[in-house]
C-alpha cells in the first residue's frame, strides 16, 4: 500500500494513521478531524436509502460522512480520501480492495444483500485481518426480503435469470439463502448479489454498536512482521481406490522456500 501511494504521489492526510503518543490537544483535534467514507454505486447493487444511511452514521458517530464513487471520481482521488478515513462503508464488491489504504485502527463495514451469507464471501474480511493491516472488520446482512429490489430481466452477468428454465427461475426466486457454490458464474449468486438494498437503519446501527464495543485499540498494537511465508511448493493431490467402498486421498507439499528464515511455530 505504501509503495503504491508513493508511486501515485499521494499526500497523506495530516494525522492519518498516527501511532500513539500525541498530546491530549492533538488527540482531540485528530478526533474532530476524523471522517467516515461511504462507497456510492450508481448502476448496480445500490443502497436505495443512501442519504438516510449517511445521516444515521453522522448522528451516531458525530463525524463528517464523505461519499466516493468509482463512476464519478478517479482512483487517485478515492485513495487520497480513504487514506484519512476512520471508517469505510460499502456494499460487497471489488471497490472494497481500497480498504488496503485505510490507516491502522480504521473500521471496514461490508454490506450484503438479502440471501447472501457473509460467512461464505470473505475476501475483504481476510484482507482486513492480514498481519500488519490492523483493521476492524464488520459485516451487515439484509435479513428482510421486502427491503430488496431484484432484477431478473437484466443480462445474466448482472444477475438476470430470464434465460433459465422456468422451474429454475422459480427455485431461485423462492430461495432465502444462496447455497455454497463455485466462483463466479452461479446464476443464483449473481441474481442475489446484484440486488439493490434498502438498508434497515436500526439493525445496521445495532450491528455497528456491538462491533465497536468489541473493537481493540489497533492503533497502539505492535506492528506485525511484514515478512510472511511464501506459497507451499510442489503441492500434489493423489487419489487411490482401496476397495469397492473405500478410497484414499493424499495431499503433500514442500514447505515455502523462505520458511527456514522466519521465526514461525507451525
Amino acid at each position: 500500500a505504501r509503495a503504491l501511494v508513493e508511486k501515485m504521489n499521494i499526500t497523506v492526510v495530516e494525522g492519518a494513521g498516527k501511532d500513539g503518543g500525541s498530546s491530549e490537544q492533538e488527540k482531540d483535534r485528530e478526533k474532530k478531524d476524523e471522517y467516515i467514507v461511504v462507497f456510492s454505486r450508481s448502476t448496480t447493487r445500490l443502497i436505495l436509502n443512501e442519504a438516510e444511511l449517511i445521516m444515521a452514521l453522522a448522528q451516531e458517530f458525530q463525524k463528517r460522512v464523505i461519499t466516493v464513487s468509482l463512476e464519478e471520481q478517479s482512483f487517485f482521488n478515492i485513495i487520497q480520501v480513504i487514506r484519512g478515513a476512520s471508517m469505510l462503508v460499502s456494499m460487497h464488491g471489488a471497490q472494497l480492495i481500497t480498504s488496503l489504504f485505510l490507516p491502522r485502527g480504521a473500521v471496514v463495514v461490508e454490506l450484503f444483500p438479502f440471501a447472501v451469507n457473509p460467512e461464505q464471501y470473505t475476501p475483504y474480511k481476510t484482507l482486513a485481518s492480514l498481519p500488519g493491516m490492523d483493521l476492524h472488520y464488520v459485516s451487515w446482512r439484509n435479513m428482510k426480503e421486502e427491503n430488496t429490489v431484484t432484477h431478473p430481466n437484466r443480462p445474466w452477468e448482472q444477475g438476470g435469470i430470464s434465460h433459465l428454465e422456468k422451474d429454475e427461475q422459480e427455485r431461485i426466486l423462492a430461495s432465502k439463502d444462496v447455497p455454497r457454490h463455485l466462483c463466479c458464474r452461479n446464476p443464483e449468486w449473481l441474481f442475489r448479489i446484484y440486488q439493490d438494498t434498502l438498508v434497515d437503519i436500526p439493525s445496521f446501527l445495532s450491528v455497528l454498536r456491538d462491533a465497536m464495543k468489541a473493537k481493540p485499540n489497533l492503533k497502539k498494537a505492535k506492528i506485525a512482521s511484514t515478512v510472511h511465508p511464501g506459497r507451499v511448493r510442489e503441492a500434489r493431490c493423489q487419489t487411490s481406490v482401496q476397495t469397492s467402498n473405500e478410497a484414499k486421498l493424499t495431499v503433500s507439499w514442500q514447505i515455502p522456500w523462505n520458511l527456514k528464515y522466519l521465526k514461525v511455530r507451525e
